[in-house]
Parts: structure tokens; C-alpha cells; sequence
């Protein structure tokens, strides 16, 4: 073979490969997160967080009146409140009283202020949503200020039918967790959770014992174990 065929070959034998492993580029490092805060066991208001505090600092040059309808229309963004939440909200933000409740009294006057259909909402959401009964849910609504006679007849719209029925529901859900207990374990678990709810006690006995007698379990001197 001649030389220069030889000297070719040996220059395409000895040229690199395109797949040999190129070293990677060194990575960028990457930027520290700060570190969460820890709890202060402040109580936050639904309008603590960065923009609202800014809200804050543009509203504080207005007139008392004029920061009241703001704070009170960025609370019922979205999430109604009742009066009592507002004005306490308010006073949060030292708005002198009386502004307070001329702006409140207006609020309900065009509409954005409604605690009968709050409580309503409520028992309606809680009720279908926690399986609450009407004890437990009235005791939340005065919680959030709610005139007594309002509470009254939001609650007044669950009838006991529909309290039991929603009692079996939630005992069926909470049954087979129970299975393996002995009997009176299970009765006071299943009668325990429906305390917690807000069931009365004879309405409780009486859903726990049947759904424990279509399982098989001996009810027989029940009513003393309660």
C-alpha cells in the first residue's frame, strides 16, 4: 500500500470521536430559600398578610369613615362575615366606634351584611359537609356573633328526621373502623363521635344500637352502658 494511503487511514483512525464524553459545565448554585418563621401564636385576621398591610398603610391617610368601607369590603371578598366579625375587625384597626357602626348599619342596609342568610348558609354547609347537629351548630353561630332568634330559626330548618338520618350516615361510615372492639368499646366510640357533633344522647343510643344489632352484636342492656 502506498505511504500515503497508510498515513490517510492512520489520520481517520485517530480523529476524536464525536461520542467521547464531553465534561458538563458546572453548575449554577442555587439561590438559599429563607427560612419559614416560627410560630408566634399571634392570631392572624383574615386580612393579615403582606397587601393587606400595604392596604393598610394607602388607607391611613383617609378619613375613619372611608378606611371602614374599605377593610369591610375587602373582608366580604369572596367569604361572607357577620356583623359582629366585621366589628370586630374594625375595632382591630382602631376605627372609633361610631364610624363603625354607621358604616356596619349601612352594609346591612344595601345588603352585603345579612346574618339570616349566613346562619342559613352555615347549617346548610356544616350540616352536610361536618354532619353537624343543630346543638353543635347553633353553639358555633353564636360564636360569630349571631343574634339568638337568627340562630334560632337557622337551626329550626333541620328537622329530627333529617338529624337521625344524617347520624346513620355517619355511624355507617365510622362502623367498620369499630370491628374487632368489644361491644362497649364500639358503643362508646360511635355514641362519643355523635356527642362530639352535637347529637342528643337518646338519638345517639338508638342509631349506635341498631346499626350494632344489623351487625350481629347483642344490645341487650345497652341503655346502662351510656
Amino acid at each position: 500500500m502506498p505511504r500515503a494511503a497508510r498515513t490517510r487511514r492512520r489520520t481517520r483512525t485517530t480523529r476524536p470521536s464525536p461520542f467521547r464524553h464531553r465534561p458538563r459545565p458546572p453548575r449554577r448554585p442555587r439561590p438559599l430559600r429563607p427560612r419559614a418563621e416560627p410560630v408566634t401564636g399571634r392570631t392572624e385576621w383574615p386580612d393579615d398578610s403582606p397587601d393587606s398591610s400595604r392596604a393598610e398603610k394607602e388607607l391611613s391617610s383617609q378619613d375613619p369613615a372611608e378606611r371602614a368601607r374599605a377593610i369591610c369590603l375587602r373582608l366580604l371578598t369572596g367569604t361572607p362575615r357577620t356583623r359582629k366579625q366585621l366589628g370586630d375587625a374594625l375595632r382591630k384597626r382602631e376605627i372609633p366606634d361610631e364610624v363603625a357602626e354607621e358604616v356596619l348599619s349601612r352594609f346591612e342596609d344595601v345588603g352585603l351584611i345579612d346574618d339570616a342568610a349566613f346562619a342559613g348558609a352555615w347549617v346548610e354547609s356544616r350540616h352536610h359537609g361536618r354532619g353537624l347537629a343543630r346543638r353543635a351548630l347553633a353553639r358555633e353561630l353564636r360564636t360569630k356573633g349571631v343574634d339568638a332568634s337568627l340562630i334560632q330559626e337557622a337551626v329550626d330548618r333541620l328537622d329530627s328526621d333529617q338529624e337521625e338520618a344524617r347520624a346513620r350516615e355517619l355511624v355507617e361510615r365510622k362502623l367498620r373502623a369499630t370491628r374487632g372492639l368489644e361491644r362497649d368499646r364500639r358503643l362508646r366510640r360511635l355514641a362519643g363521635m355523635l356527642a362530639r357533633k352535637g347529637y342528643p344522647e337518646g338519638m345517639a343510643l338508638r342509631v349506635v344500637r341498631q346499626a350494632l344489632e344489623q351487625e350481629g352484636e347483642d344490645t341487650d342492656g345497652l341503655e346502662e352502658t351510656l
